[in-house]
């Protein structure tokens, strides 16, 4: 078990203890967000924005562009998605899960592309390109747009993307030496698993209420 720790840990040595904290703080607002989100829950977006803001300095400090890139989008997304989740289809009733339209699957293609094509272009630019990493950076953060667009939407489809994206992330940041936050995606693909199975059964109920 010690072996273990020391394994886990020992990515930590010599960073200064600032940023190991700030990352702790990050995770757990992170775990919110996402639990929040699976209750359909508006305290999805305040936690969410926290954390975010959080890992945009931590994954500016380590050079980390596409990740950085990521969270700085979700900042921007939270608060569209603040707004989406707390419009009244009527005086009683908010916004309801659906499911995406044709249109928004052709959106969701665009969007997946135009991210894989920026964010090529920004490590190109700046010369950040580092062998599969940079790779599979591109990969996560096409998918994590396209997911966290059609959650600021409310769109079921979004999990799917979530759990993809997930799955990457734990081995990713594990190799990059952030093993706090690969455990956070390890925990996320579970909830992001039982958050689709939630909002499935929601589907098309406009609630009335969004801090249950």
């Amino acid at each position: 078990m010690s072996r273990i720790f020391e394994l886990l840990l020992a990515p930590y040595q010599g960073v200064p203890v600032h940023l190991i904290l700030l990352e702790a703080v990050a995770v757990l607002f992170g775990f919110l967000s996402v639990w929040y989100s699976k209750r359909e829950n508006i305290l999805v977006y305040p936690t969410g924005i926290i954390s975010t803001a959080i890992f945009v300095y931590i994954l500016l400090y380590w050079g980390l562009l596409g990740d950085m890139l990521i969270n700085a989008y979700y900042f921007i997304m939270s608060i569209y998605g603040w707004y989406i989740w707390t419009r009244k289809v009527d005086p009683d009733h908010f916004t309801p899960v659906t499911t995406t339209s044709r249109k928004e699957q052709v959106w969701s293609v665009v969007l997946f592309a135009a991210t894989v094509v920026f964010v090529s272009a920004v490590y190109q630019v700046f010369n950040k390109w580092d062998g599969w990493i940079s790779y599979a950076d591109v990969l996560t953060t096409a998918i994590f747009f396209v997911g966290m667009w059609l959650m600021a939407r409310k769109k079921l489809e979004n999990w799917v993307y979530w759990i993809a994206g997930d799955l990457i992330s734990v081995p990713l940041y594990l190799y990059k030496g952030l093993t706090l936050t690969s455990f956070q995606y390890f925990i996320f693909t579970i909830i992001a698993i039982y958050g689709y199975i939630a909002w499935k059964k929601n589907l098309n109920r406009s609630p009335q209420t969004l801090l249950g």
